[in-house]
């Protein structure tokens, strides 16, 4: 199946590890140029390297992401050098660690981050005459799946589903479309869940417990969803939230 990517230019904030990555990785696959941003200047460096070795197409800058000044700065000097945007993913999270200071940085690394995205992608894309925005949230952020201490991760993720629905109504009459993917537990050795299969192993093995299909997800799963509902192959899906975790949410999804 064609998606319809090739010739694209999409842009991807956390772009380095774990699930952005690997969505970095399928855009340019499908013949996209892409643009991304992480924190730290090595893995930027790297990556972009890698890509264009292999013939891609690529912008690519370390920023703080909570900074609004840099993340508006990033998008906008992306989508000159990539001669427009397309396509963005607002994939970066602050996690979900504990303590009064987690809900500061929940709010600067999960939600602003996504509000200041779309403020700057929307009028670039609306010249081009459209484009497609992707929030990353996750199943925390509207099912208790399992026993949890509150905390500020579950809170923004909800958050995101709901701005994200908002700005796809306001926006699709402008020809932009705005989802929203929320996976579950996704499994990568510098990530959560690799973190806490190595420090808390009893956490780790009850939770994979509970989900149906037995595993972890891969980076490159929730990818091929991001990527597949960001193309026009998608085109007729707005504001929708698309639950990728293995079967593990218990709720009916209607």
């Amino acid at each position: 199946m064609d998606l319809g990517i090739a010739g694209k230019r999409a842009l991807v904030t956390g772009g380095t590890r774990g699930i952005g990555r690997a969505t970095v990785e399928l855009l340019v696959a499908e013949g996209a140029s892409v643009a991304f941003c992480a924190r730290h200047q090595e893995a930027v460096e790297e990556l972009a390297a890698e890509l264009m070795a292999k013939g891609a197409t690529v912008f690519a800058r370390a920023i703080d992401v909570s900074n609004e000044e840099q993340l508006k700065g990033f998008i906008t000097d992306a989508a000159a050098a990539l001669g427009g945007l397309d396509i963005l993913v607002s994939n970066v999270t602050g996690g979900s660690l504990k303590g009064a200071e987690q809900w500061q940085q929940s709010l600067e690394l999960d939600l602003m981050p996504l509000v200041h995205a779309i403020d700057v992608a929307t009028p670039i894309m609306e010249a081009a005459g459209g484009g497609s925005i992707i929030a990353m949230s996750s199943t925390f952020g509207f099912d208790n799946v399992w026993p949890s201490s509150p905390n500020s991760y579950g809170a923004f993720k909800a958050a995101i589903i709901r701005h994200a629905s908002a700005a796809a109504h306001a926006l699709a009459p402008k020809g932009i479309r705005v989802n929203t993917v929320s996976p579950g537990p996704v499994y990568f050795a510098d990530g959560d869940w690799g973190k806490i299969k190595a420090g808390r192993p009893e956490v780790y093995d009850k939770v994979l417990g509970s989900i149906p299909l037995g595993r972890m997800g891969e980076p490159k799963e929730v990818a091929a969803v991001i990527v597949s509902l960001a193309s026009p192959a998608m085109g007729y899906c707005v504001g929708t939230n698309v639950v990728c975790d293995g079967g593990m949410t218990v709720r009916t999804q209607y």
